[in-house]
């Protein structure tokens, strides 16, 4: 059953997505004194008592967009207006009645749904004589709130309450199976994807570049089964930062990777690979998020490059990430987009795999047979045992006498020997070397590490971060990638793809990767976009055509 929604509207900069934060218990939407900042409609599951509830977030009513998106803006409000059971009207205390706030009272009053009037910013009891002039709104005694000092917060909460239906679910909706991520650098269709999985206009599409600026949730159904896709805003390099406002949706793009099952990264195939695109890459790279290289708007492409000539280049470009499939697809049309999902949910399970201790020690033993560690000094590589203790990503722990006996080609190399024999071939690994007593006391050294850096121990990432910073072995990566932390890019610099530059030497390719002799794999991608007019080809097995 579907959970009943409650809108907050109000004319701009009333303080609704600091209410909306207030509410969910969390930072979801950007707040910024900017008026106009809230475009789409951001939602998020609200518990009160024993009921559940839709809460969405909207932009503010009667603003005119700098980038000339009013008319986008305007409609989504509208529709969450439409889709909402309760109304939450919001107006600046402090303010007192203005003409739009008397224009949103109006509107309201034919929607024939429960409103609930709320007076925002009273920060403190001298404001509420402010609210003896909101009556003329026809809305009765407003409730005072304040985000800022958490005012009024259990009264709003009783008071949607009181107005839910007698049938509003008592039980909060399952967790999502899968959680995707949908990142890049801007105008690479993120968005337009979005809306071709939830098969609705749920974000605003636009030309603009930055239309997007909130990380937006959109819960949808596959088959049964119920998915999340998360929209982020396109980054770009931090010197090219506008405004508090890009800042802020940075960030959000980051912590959407971490929460993110597996990471969708758009690339558009008339352009040139961005330092943004590289950067990304490594962003997922040392967060270990299995990942699918998307080469979006293929349509516009297909009749100027060859998909061989494309997937050589990322190839060429992300050499450390050769087991992340990429995949061609058009999501203005919907081309392709299923079968991305269907790849997306193979790579969750693919990293949920656990290997045997006993195969797995087999394995290594017979790659250090095949191939010796070198020896340093008079002390020779030995490993004692190997075993599994994590998934998503697979994590390995190798015990040895001294993992630094190990250098970072060896540890390739029995990273790749792993990957092989346990179908892990296209979701990253994450390999620790430790000694026999950092083994036994791996958990509490992990604690320890983060309360060595101040970092709180809860939280898994946090966990993570403070291993991958000093404990575990860290991959290469290639050199122009830079020093420059996200967020990183944007297509203002982009420069035009031209396919004749894959014949010659590409400065784009970085450093090679020293990698010991392996069995060579074959390079196909995922699926590919085929035009119909063209007669097809036999397939190789790996490969999909359309």
């Amino acid at each position: 059953m579907r959970l009943p929604m409650v809108a907050i509207v109000g004319r701009p900069n009333v303080g609704k997505s600091a209410l909306f934060n207030m509410l969910a218990g969390r930072r979801i939407s950007i707040v910024e004194p900017t008026a106009g900042v809230t475009r789409d409609r951001i939602a998020t599951t609200v518990g009160v008592r024993d009921r559940f509830f839709e809460l969405v977030d909207t932009g503010g009513m009667g603003i005119l967009d700098v980038d000339d998106l009013t008319d986008e803006v305007e409609r989504q409000i509208r529709i969450a207006i439409d889709e909402a059971t309760i109304v939450v009207f919001v107006v600046d205390i402090r303010n007192g009645v203005v003409p739009l706030d008397e224009i949103v009272a109006q509107r309201l009053r034919s929607v024939g749904k429960p409103v609930i009037f709320v007076a925002n910013k009273a920060d403190d009891m001298k404001h509420d004589a402010g609210t003896s002039e909101l009556y003329r709104l026809g809305y009765g005694e407003p409730i005072c709130t304040s985000a800022n000092s958490k005012r009024g917060v259990e009264e709003l909460l009783f008071a949607i309450h009181e107005k839910l239906p007698e049938d509003t679910p008592t039980e909060a909706p399952g967790n999502a199976e899968l959680k995707l991520a949908i990142v890049g650098r801007r105008n690479v269709g993120k968005s337009t994807f979005i809306n071709s999985l939830a098969e609705e206009d749920r974000v605003i599409v636009s030309e603009v570049a930055g239309t997007t600026r909130d990380s937006i949730d959109v819960r949808f159904e596959r088959d049964g089964k119920v998915l999340l896709a998360i929209d982020t805003a396109g980054v770009r390099k931090k010197r090219s930062l506008a405004s508090d406002i890009e800042y802020y949706s940075m960030h959000r793009a980051e912590r959407s990777i971490r929460r993110a099952d597996v990471v969708l990264h758009f690339f558009d195939p008339r352009w040139k690979i961005s330092r943004v695109d590289k950067q990304l890459a490594e962003y997922i790279l040392i967060h270990h998020k299995p990942a699918i290289f998307v080469v979006n708007k293929w349509d516009l492409a297909r009749d100027k490059i060859a998909t061989e000539k494309w997937t050589q280049y990322l190839r060429k470009v992300f050499s450390m990430l050769d087991y992340v499939p990429i995949a061609y697809i058009t999501a203005k049309s919907g081309k392709n987009v299923t079968r991305l999902l269907n790849l997306a949910t193979q790579l969750y399970k693919q990293a949920g795999r656990r290997a045997k201790t006993g195969e797995l020690n087999r394995v290594i033993q017979e790659a250090m047979l095949a191939s010796n560690p070198a020896v340093r000094g008079n002390r020779i590589p030995k490993v004692y045992y190997v075993t599994q203790v994590g998934t998503h990503p697979p994590t390995i722990v190798i015990v040895t006498n001294e993992p630094d006996l190990f250098d970072d080609t060896y540890i390739r190399y029995m990273t790749k020997t792993i990957r092989d024999n346990f179908q892990y071939t296209e979701v990253p690994l994450k390999v620790i070397f430790r000694t026999k007593g950092e083994a036994s006391s791996y958990a509490a050294r992990r604690r320890m590490k983060a309360e060595e850096l101040g970092l709180d121990p809860d939280y898994p990432e946090v966990l993570d971060a403070a291993e991958e910073l000093e404990l575990a072995p860290q991959p290469d990566f290639p050199e122009e990638l830079g020093d420059e932390p996200m967020p990183f890019d944007e297509p203002d610099d982009a420069e035009e793809f031209d396919p004749a530059e894959l014949d010659g030497d590409d400065d784009n390719s970085g450093p090679a990767t020293p990698m010991l002799p392996t069995k060579k794999k074959t390079d196909k991608p995922a699926f590919v976009y085929e035009p119909e007019k063209k007669k097809k080809k036999k397939p190789p097995s790996d490969t999909w055509n359309v």
